[in-house]
């Protein structure tokens, strides 16, 4: 999978994805990582990107021309269909589900927008689809662009060490993830749930399951009214409630 992004800090997104699981899927080439600076596309002598925006106002907006440019020398650069996607507050919120179908994405192309924004009519000619990463304002669109590279490379085939690990992180089966626990068994007046040192495989996943779905109760409610639970996980959440009460 190929991931290109479009922004006016090339070394933070190439410094970034250098470390950890994409700097390890690029060193692979599992994915591959390109940066396109739209100051590489102006034609004036000063470089200039952005521009005070019509109908007054503070702040400054991204023009269009460097930025249609950037991403046309991204698909350029090449073969086969891209996604171009502007990361913005006005986005639909990234979710599990929608990076995963990411995963299919032969070229994703990632806007980085600065300062007030970018000029609209950006968005509506070239921009395939608008992903925010939550409801609050950053300085731009460079974190969430590494946010989408960093999730989306773990789900790709040949990442990770161990293939289950992702397809066990929260959010994959709609629920937050289990406790985990590791060395020390005993640490002050807590210790390790016995089930967990049975070696009893099958009510090992019982409880597991059952503390995904009261963890995802107590904190994220929201999510179980999407889901659609089984009558064993329904049974099991009911236990938990009454464990807690």
């Amino acid at each position: 999978m190929r991931f290109d992004v479009v922004t006016l800090f090339p070394e933070m997104i190439i410094d970034a994805a250098s470390y950890g699981v994409t700097g390890r899927a690029i060193e692979r080439q599992i994915v591959s990582l390109s940066v396109w600076n739209p100051r590489d596309y102006t034609i004036d002598k000063h470089r200039t990107v952005d521009d005070r925006p019509y109908g007054g106002g503070p702040g400054m907006v991204m023009k269009y021309q460097p930025l249609h440019d950037a991403v046309n020398g991204a698909k350029q650069a090449a073969s086969g269909t891209a996604k171009v996607v502007y990361l913005s507050p006005q986005g639909k919120p990234i979710t599990q589900a929608l990076l995963s179908e990411a995963c299919n994405i032969s070229q994703l192309i990632l806007i980085a927008g600065r300062y007030e924004g970018v000029d609209e009519r950006f968005v509506k000619m070239d921009c395939d689809d608008e992903w925010s990463v939550g409801d609050y304002v950053i300085s731009g669109g460079e974190l969430g662009a590494l946010i989408v590279i960093d999730a989306v490379t773990r789900l790709l085939p040949g990442v990770l060490g161990h293939e289950e690990s992702a397809q066990q992180d929260s959010h994959m089966n709609g629920l937050l993830d289990y406790p985990h626990f590791t060395r020390p068994e005993q640490l002050e007046r807590t210790s390790v749930p016995d089930v967990l040192l049975s070696g009893n495989h099958a009510d090992i996943a019982i409880w597991r399951m059952k503390q995904a779905l009261g963890r995802t109760w107590q904190r994220r409610p929201d999510l179980l009214k999407n889901k659609n639970l089984s009558a064993e996980q329904e049974y099991l959440l009911q236990q938990f409630k009454s464990e807690v009460e």
